[in-house]
């Protein structure tokens, strides 16, 4: 098929590479424009138009996907089918309309479910036992279309966002490839997507990683482990934040506030929570690299009895 590819990140970057190894002609590349990154906020390509100009494919870089001039393109381009991955901005109809098998997008969850912004981190958060990949025929809503193809795939009791990000961009090229080859033999269905067990994935924010130390333990793992590696979980020490990487729940309740430390020797730190308590594993004081809480410990001091502060902010 003549397909062009719509996406962004780097979760989209295996889908391309997909696409062009499965023997389809990529005319083009959609991605953001160029953008100021970083602390120097030197002006940065996304990862995607990194991809399409190292594989010698037309990058196009619309400041909005409505704009006049692009939709012309994409008229003139023709397509068999648009691919759209993690791409960042609202289709029109005009654009939906174009391709002849349609705009097909690869979503990071096992729809209806977890429809949005963020399904990756929040499967982790909300501790799913299993999420997935699906593709489905773009329509005005979003991630309302109909859906073509599913897999799926179980998630560790180690599932990190990072971790889920990478399993799920390595299914999305096989699935896509899948896909396209069953609308072009046209032995595919699509379904029309259920209300009932639909839920949105609201976006991350920083803020949300402030650790709430009401949560109950396993709550609060699973959020550190979702928000790894971006935003993080934190909370603060000594008026510096304090980033935490890994922790176990422990069924052991003590006596304390929410939030105390209440146990700290050389190798453990146990935090009391509104249920359970959990030992921090691997952290990260502002300024100070990721270490084990072992060598934390040994540069830094935790009392026992010391409280982490409240969350200001609520999830």
């Amino acid at each position: 098929m003549r397909i062009v590819f719509m996406g962004t990140p780097d979760f989209s970057v295996p889908v391309l590479e997909a696409l062009v190894e499965g023997g389809h002609q990529v005319i083009a590349a959609v991605t953001q424009p160029d953008r100021p990154k970083g602390r120097g906020k030197a002006v940065m390509m996304s990862p995607v138009k990194e991809k399409a100009l190292a594989l010698g494919i037309p990058v196009y870089q619309p400041l909005k996907a409505r704009e006049e001039s692009f939709i012309r393109q994409m008229e003139e381009l023709s397509p068999d089918a648009a691919v759209v991955v993690a791409f960042g901005q609202i289709l029109p109809q005009r654009i939906l309309d174009i391709p002849k098998y349609g705009c097909i997008n690869i979503h990071a969850s096992l729809l209806p479910k977890y429809r949005g912004s963020a399904p990756i981190q929040w499967a982790v958060i909300n501790g799913e036992k299993e999420t997935g990949i699906t593709t489905m025929k773009m329509d005005a809503g979003v991630d309302t279309g109909d859906m073509l193809e599913q897999a799926a795939v179980p998630l560790s009791p180690q599932e990190t966002g990072g971790s889920l990000h990478e399993k799920l961009s390595a299914m999305a090229g096989p699935l896509i490839l899948s896909t396209l080859e069953k609308l072009q033999a046209g032995s595919i269905i699509p379904v029309p997507q259920p209300e009932e067990g639909s839920s949105h994935a609201k976006m991350l924010t920083k803020e949300m990683g402030w650790i709430d130390w009401s949560w109950d333990a396993q709550r609060i793992e699973r959020l550190i482990r979702g928000l790894n590696p971006w935003p993080s979980a934190y909370t603060q020490l000594n008026g510096k934040t304090l980033k935490l990487w890994e922790a176990e729940v422990l069924q052991e309740e003590y006596e304390g506030q929410n939030g105390q430390v209440v146990k700290s020797d050389k190798k453990h730190l146990y935090v009391k929570t509104g249920k359970g308590t959990l030992s921090i594993r691997s952290l990260q004081l502002e300024g100070k690299k990721r270490m084990d809480t072992e060598t934390f410990l040994r540069g830094n001091s935790v009392p026992e009895g010391t409280v982490f502060p409240e969350a200001e902010r609520r999830q």
